[in-house]
């Protein structure tokens, strides 16, 4: 467990430039993913529907319905349906006659039960949505690691390769000045 801790510790000095305590419980996450080399991208969005409750399930149904095209039209056809049936059709028996005084009773408690349920559901999306954009933020700050450590091996493997080209240029221009030498003597 102490190599983990100092592993963290030398990446968040390395990569992150701040102190292992100054982290969030996020990117100790991704930094202990990054040693671990454990894959970060997962479907947030899926835990957050297995956790929603009966209620929670009915207000995005309900907000699903109200907020679509199909509800509207339909909602309009009924109101003209009830407005020529109570005003024409019935004529002096209408059940609800002109100004429809009951309609609007019906159409103040459907909003009254519509609008909290409406905001019910929103609040499931803003969590939805921060939950999206703390994972986008975890793997993003995953991939920058790991391009970062991709730069160390590469500049590593560049620093090995020159040292090495070096040690040959030495070598040939050594044996160039022996074969000079040798030209020189003859």
């Amino acid at each position: 467990m102490a190599s983990t801790k100092k592993s963290i510790t030398d990446l968040s000095l390395r990569w992150m430039r701040r102190k292992p305590e100054s982290l969030s419980e996020a990117e100790n996450r991704v930094l202990q993913s990054a040693i671990d080399r454990l894959a970060i991208a997962e479907n947030s969005v899926e835990g957050l529907e297995k956790e929603a409750k009966l209620g929670d399930k009915i207000a995005d149904g309900l907000a699903r319905v109200g907020g679509s095209w199909t509800f509207i039209l339909t909602f309009v056809l009924f109101l003209i349906f009830w407005a020529v049936a109570n005003a024409w059709l019935l004529g002096r028996e209408s059940f609800d006659p002109y100004p429809f005084i009951f309609l609007n009773l019906v159409l103040s408690m459907l909003a009254a039960l519509q609008a909290p349920v409406i905001m019910m559901s929103q609040n499931r999306q803003a969590e939805r949505d921060r939950r999206a954009a703390q994972h986008d933020y975890e793997v993003n700050l995953k991939a920058e690691i790991e391009i970062m450590a991709l730069h160390e091996k590469i500049d590593a493997l560049r620093d090995t390769e020159i040292a090495l080209l070096r040690a040959e240029v030495t070598r040939l221009l050594e044996a160039v000045r022996a074969l000079n030498c040798g030209a020189a003597d003859k």
